[in-house]
């Protein structure tokens, strides 16, 4: 069955093959026991009798066997966390390596490697590392290569079979450019077996937008064949397909580097018309109320404005955030350059129950909103954001008003609001607001806002000064926050 991309969490550079490291003479490692065949994520020294709370997978783990008394239960508990390798050291706790463990890594198909008493542990994870680093580097330059040809064919007067041409001789396999029926549109590289075909076409529909929730992207194999799908932005079900015999590091950032291409290439074939969205842009920077471009747009509102940033806190350049659009369904990406702004922003011609969450990424989503109002959705995804950052959620939706509140006729609310907020500032206002969402708690309020708890502590006690109330009181804050939400 086709399956959407892992969650799990990423290593930082790709996997070194066990062969590269047994292949140190200098480390004197030796297999004694195992298949040669692993690929190895990380590094991990412990001397725990169980270790495998603390593992993510892919390790090779070092031990002295200092807790060692069941070899079974223990090659099994590492095998059950997904362990790689084994690396076991001699001396000073085993003057050789227990045969009961050779019988056990045997049993369980996990290698395992004997550690001579000069080499220590951290000399192996330097290796590791620096071979990751090497890896790493061919990645990138590779990944490097890729970018400036595709975006050479991306120029040409011919640009969506050129891109798809060079993306098949990248990946060294078949691009397919595909609509959600499974008619091919443009198609390049060789083509793979009629059943592999057919799957990847299945594949397709799989991600082809043609229903809220599909997702961006999936893969699958067939045989040997490895096949992976990504949906085009524009909203037509456009898909680009891929088929490869082999899997290489880098693969998946050269599609998403084709996918964005793609997208912006293909967009006069997806029914949105280029000429009016270009003339709407330009009218908005000389100043035309949104109002007046709306129509421009075409009929595909309402709007949703997305706000997100990488996980793992760092910063994303151009093509990653484009990528990112991409698999939203939107070419209207920026990101924040401003004071630092890490920020992503994504402007979709869709509903806010259409934006999944995405590996790597944390959203703050906006409800749905008309053009004119995109300014106050703008603010509501990025509060929606800091409250997802701050609960360590990876989708935050910031819905709009209903139920009782929805009762009150919004001009009347306003005026309330703006009445009984008057003392707040911007900021104490915002405080307040991120405060009152987070159930009080002033460590979560801290990291949604980027500040110490003890600032959050100071500006709650102004705002309950200013507005001569007690914040302890769930009326008032009941009314706070319904005015918050108002203003």
């Amino acid at each position: 069955m086709p399956t959407p991309p892992a969650t799990a969490p990423q290593p930082p550079a790709p996997p070194i093959p066990l062969t590269e490291l047994l292949a140190r003479e200098d480390l004197g490692l030796r297999r004694i026991a195992g298949p040669a065949d692993a690929d190895l994520l990380w590094v991990h020294t412990s001397e725990m009798a169980d270790p495998y709370p603390y593992l993510l997978g892919g390790e090779l783990l070092l031990s002295a066997g200092v807790l060692l008394t069941d070899p079974d239960h223990y090659v099994a508990r590492l095998v059950e966390a997904g362990a790689a390798a084994l690396g076991f050291g001699v001396r000073p706790v085993y003057e050789a390596v227990p045969e009961a463990l050779v019988e056990a890594c045997d049993r369980y198909g996990l290698p395992l490697l004997e550690v001579p008493p000069e080499t220590p542990f951290t000399t192996i994870a330097r290796a590791v590392w620096r071979l990751m680093a090497e890896a790493r580097h061919r990645e990138l330059r590779r990944v490097t290569r890729a970018q400036q040809a595709l975006a050479t064919a991306a120029a040409r007067p011919d640009p969506v079979p050129a891109v798809l041409h060079q993306l098949a001789t990248q990946l060294s396999g078949r691009a397919v450019l595909l609509t959600a029926r499974g008619e091919e549109v443009h198609a390049a590289g060789r083509r793979p077996h009629p059943e592999a075909a057919a799957a990847l076409t299945r594949l397709a529909r799989v991600v082809a937008r043609e229903r809220p929730g599909s997702p961006a992207s999936a893969t699958d194999t067939h045989g040997d064949t490895h096949l992976a799908a990504y949906a085009l932005g524009g909203g037509e079900g456009l898909v680009l397909s891929l088929a490869t015999h082999r899997r290489e590091p880098g693969d998946h950032t050269v599609a998403g580097i084709a996918v964005v291409l793609l997208s912006l290439l293909a967009a006069p074939h997806q029914g949105a018309d280029a000429a009016d969205r270009s003339a709407a842009l330009v009218r908005l920077l000389l100043g035309a109320m949104p109002a007046e471009v709306a129509p421009l747009l075409g009929p595909d509102g309402p709007w949703t404005v997305i706000h997100a940033r990488r996980s793992d806190g760092t910063a994303p350049d151009a093509l990653t955030a484009g990528a990112l659009g991409a698999s939203l369904g939107s070419a209207l990406v920026d990101v924040g350059r401003e004071d630092d702004d890490e920020t992503v922003r994504v402007l979709l011609p869709a509903t806010a129950s259409e934006a999944p969450p995405h590996p790597g990424w944390t959203l703050g989503v906006s409800a749905p909103t008309p053009l004119a109002a995109l300014a106050a959705a703008d603010t509501q995804a990025a509060r929606a954001l800091a409250h997802a950052e701050a609960t360590r959620t990876p989708l935050k939706v910031d819905a709009p008003v209903t139920g009782l509140a929805a009762l009150i006729p919004p001009d009347q609310a306003a005026v309330h609001a703006r009445t009984l907020l008057a003392p707040l500032t911007p900021p104490l206002a915002d405080t307040l607001r991120c405060w009152l969402s987070l159930h009080g708690s002033w460590d979560r309020t801290a990291v949604a806002l980027s500040v110490h708890r003890n600032t959050v502590r100071q500006r709650i006690g102004r705002c309950a000064e200013l507005l001569d109330v007690d914040l302890n009181d769930m009326d008032v804050r009941t009314e706070l926050w319904f005015a918050l939400r108002r203003e």
